[in-house]
């Protein structure tokens, strides 16, 4: 499945969200795709977790922020969800993002592989990353995927 497919069936896009703690938004991407079943409720801890043993390595220049974990941590099913910020806010002591795209693999191979080069290939557009930060509803977000 795609992407857009994973975001759709998980009901996981959130868009014109205000939120300046990175935990919060953390819990606020894992909560539809726990909701969903897709990953344990233990999973968004271990990304926290994660982040403050070893700093938010998966935010990006372009104010993307790729936050995972390990499939042990809680990953029931490969995954997706996507939070658009209204303003980017700081990861840790790392840059800052207001585009979190919060994914979850089932193994490890999946995981940098097919997940994170997924991602990139969605987002290296600047005209989509554009009008993705720009979008006011999930159904924009759907268009443009």
């Amino acid at each position: 499945m795609t992407i857009k497919e994973l975001l759709i069936e998980a009901d996981a896009i959130q868009v014109g969200v205000v939120e300046s703690d990175w935990q919060r938004v953390i819990k606020l991407a894992a909560r539809p795709l726990e909701a969903k079943g897709f990953i344990s409720t233990e999973y968004s801890q271990a990304v926290i977790d994660n982040t403050l043993n070893h700093g938010a390595y998966y935010v990006f220049d372009e104010g993307i922020a790729i936050p995972h974990a390990r499939p042990e941590c809680g990953v029931r099913r490969n995954c997706f969800s996507l939070v658009v910020l209204e303003k980017p806010i700081p990861f840790a002591d790392s840059g800052k993002a207001d585009i979190v795209i919060m994914f979850g693999a089932q193994d490890s191979n999946a995981h940098i592989e097919e997940g994170i080069r997924a991602i990139v290939a969605l987002l290296d557009n600047d005209e989509r990353m554009t009008k993705l930060r720009a979008a006011r509803s999930q159904e924009e977000v759907v268009a443009l995927l």
